[in-house]
């Protein structure tokens, strides 16, 4: 296994760490597969408040499991990263009932690295964490207590807001989401490791999605042995990342991804250059299908399109078609949003009018229908 340090300490993380976000297995499972992390040398687990986990999907099992799973090496050998899920209760006590009930869940005395908001944005951060008598008063005290020993923060927010919540000074690492189909946050992972902070990485497979076998993918360097390996050796080649977490419900994926972290040869110039040009030459086809701009909304039907066409390039541009099709299913009358598939689409045009592009969207989503649909 490859260790890299975490901050500016003294701390080897294991590149690989383990995202306990979707133990959809049985309990004894579940603890066995982190185990046999833990015997591959990861030891680092990422988990959070809210993760439900199990077949039923129960909210803060995820802590209760790895409490569990970390009973089997000594404390000091292993990291654990958890969230506090500030609500609509900011005050200091409720951000502390949180921390205190993680602690008991996990089983433990104390939190390495304590993500003090889950999903913070630059105004969640300054409106409900910062503000006198908020979570952030807590937060100091429980560090000096040694209930938590690092500060950390996860985020979904922009690249500008998340290189500005860096520069507040208070954080030694954040979570982040980065990935073959998402390279956004790059410039973000660059200033964090220029101020020695570190990157910890979630979704690097896409949430799955390059979990599945694309030959695509695997074409941009011949012989390696999958599509997650590729995906996962990609992550790990970037000099500011500091550990993937990458969810894993099976031994064998544990194995596999354990495997592409203990391999000590970086990627080649050749190999990474082979990468670039096939990034850059399947995002020139992504946005020449659709940009995502969604000037074409709202539609009268309700009918997902830039979504749709989302999916459609997972299929057309990546070669990712049995999680184009899951994503795709996930559109019709019992969609939580309301969206709507391509077949109740009723050709009114109104969104070809608005379309930057000029993007035959109505001949186009009855392809994606065609492609999708099963």
């Amino acid at each position: 296994m490859q260790y890299r340090q975490y901050a500016d300490t003294d701390i080897q993380l294991s590149a690989l760490g383990f995202g306990a976000m979707r133990l959809q297995v049985e309990d004894d499972y579940a603890i066995e597969c982190m185990r046999r992390a833990l015997e591959l040398g990861v030891n680092l687990i990422d988990t959070a408040w809210a993760y439900g986990a199990g077949p039923d999907n129960e909210s803060g099992h995820s802590e209760v499991l790895v409490g569990r799973a970390i009973k089997s090496v000594p404390r000091e050998e292993v990291y654990i990263s958890t969230k506090n899920a500030v609500g609509d209760d900011t005050s200091a006590d409720a951000w502390r009932a949180q921390l205190e009930e993680s602690l008991e869940r996990l089983d433990t005395d104390y939190i390495d690295f304590y993500q003090v908001v889950h999903s913070m944005s630059w105004e969640s951060y300054t409106e409900k964490f910062a503000p006198k008598g908020c979570g952030l008063e807590a937060a100091i005290k429980a560090k000096d207590e040694g209930l938590i020993r690092h500060f950390s923060f996860s985020s979904h927010d922009t690249p500008e807001n998340m290189i500005r919540l860096l520069d507040e000074g208070l954080f030694e690492s954040i979570i982040l989401q980065y990935n073959l189909l998402n390279r956004e946050n790059e410039p973000v992972i660059e200033h964090a490791a220029e101020n020695n902070i570190s990157v910890f990485v979630m979704g690097p497979v896409a949430g799955g999605r390059l979990g599945m076998t694309s030959e695509k993918i695997q074409s941009m360097l011949p012989g390696q042995a999958s599509t997650p390996e590729i995906a996962l050796r990609f992550v790990l080649a970037n000099p500011g990342v500091t550990s993937a977490l990458s969810g894993m419900n099976t031994i064998e994926m544990v194995e596999e991804n354990a495997a592409t972290a203990s391999r000590e040869e970086p990627l080649s110039e050749e190999e990474k250059q082979a990468i670039e040009q096939a990034l850059e030459e399947n995002r020139r086809l992504s946005e020449l299908y659709c940009t995502g701009c969604e000037y074409c909304l709202p539609c009268p039907q309700n009918v997902a399109i830039p979504q749709i066409f989302a999916a459609m390039n997972m299929h057309r541009v990546w070669g990712l078609t049995e999680a184009a099709k899951q994503r795709y299913a996930r559109f019709g009358p019992d969609n939580r949003h309301g969206h709507m598939a391509a077949d109740a689409c009723v050709e009114c045009g109104q969104c070809e009018e608005k379309c930057p592009q000029n993007i035959p969207i109505i001949e186009q989503l009855k392809e994606s229908h065609e492609a999708l649909s099963e």
